[in-house]
């Protein structure tokens, strides 16, 4: 399993990360991550909540305090001001206005990344909320209010998107629907960074990355990833990978202490 090398010289990045590090509240989340994400494929970032996948996509759209590290997306830094409309990010939690409606909200953001209306209708059919167009977002169900939030994500004709858990509560007939409009928007050449602690969506993905504690255990196809580790299904193939992280850990550790305990003895010796 040998993850793609942010270092690689090829043009089909979407993501290029080298050594990103992050803290917050005095805890390091990520520590030197090293990632690639391929453009035009369906990458899943799969892990524990708390792993650092939330941060790492803040990071990757540009609204992350980072102490060290680069981060490309698209040929540019993070954050750019070239890549506003080039970047949709969807969060966990709905980032559109209750009070408004579901066309009203579009029609906003439509106007921040200098869409046009007719832009506001396609994304409210791709979603499957033309019914409810008109419809205050506050009383819509948490599965509409996702979609709402998925279609503002989409509306500028993003290339790279960014969704942090947007299947997390949905019933399996929602999830599978955003599943197939995601294979969709791939197979129209966009590049989709898909974050996930459901496991069993593992198989719906391009490529993989498993986190754990801002550390990457595997970076590749569904397939390597199950072969790599002898398992039949992400959540053991994972389980597999925190305990060899462990036990790797578990013996540098002893290697450090061992060393310590050496070189006090050494010294005496002289």
């Amino acid at each position: 399993m040998s993850p793609a090398s942010p270092n690689s010289p090829t043009p089909d990045l979407a993501v290029s990360i080298q050594g990103l590090k992050v803290v917050r509240g005095g805890r390091v989340v990520l520590p030197g991550l090293d990632l690639a994400v391929p453009a035009g494929q369906i990458v899943g970032l799969l892990g524990p909540s708390g792993g650092g996948k939330s941060t790492l996509m803040r990071a990757i759209v540009g609204v992350q305090v980072v102490a060290g590290g680069t981060v490309t997306v698209l040929g540019q830094p993070a954050g750019s001001p070239s890549l506003r409309h080039r970047v949709g990010y969807m969060t966990q939690s709905p980032s559109v206005y209750e009070d408004l409606t579901v066309t009203e909200n579009l029609s906003y953001f439509a106007a921040l990344f200098g869409a046009g209306p007719d832009a506001v209708a396609r994304v409210i059919e791709r979603v499957s909320l033309t019914s409810h167009a008109g419809q205050a977002v506050r009383r819509l169900s948490g599965g509409q209010r996702s979609r709402v939030s998925l279609a503002a994500a989409l509306v500028g004709g993003p290339e790279l998107l960014v969704l942090d858990e947007p299947t997390v509560g949905l019933d399996p007939v929602l999830r599978r629907d955003l599943w197939a409009l995601f294979r969709e928007l791939s197979g129209e050449g966009k590049t989709l960074l898909v974050s996930s602690h459901v496991m069993d969506e593992a198989t719906r993905c391009d490529r993989l990355v498993l986190l754990h504690e801002g550390r990457v255990l595997a970076d590749d196809t569904p397939t390597g990833i199950l072969a790599a580790t002898g398992t039949s299904d992400a959540e053991a193939a994972f389980l597999a990978l925190e305990a060899q992280a462990a036990q790797a850990a578990q013996a540098a550790q002893a290697a450090q202490a061992a060393a310590a305990q050496q070189a006090p003895a050494e010294g005496g010796a002289r």
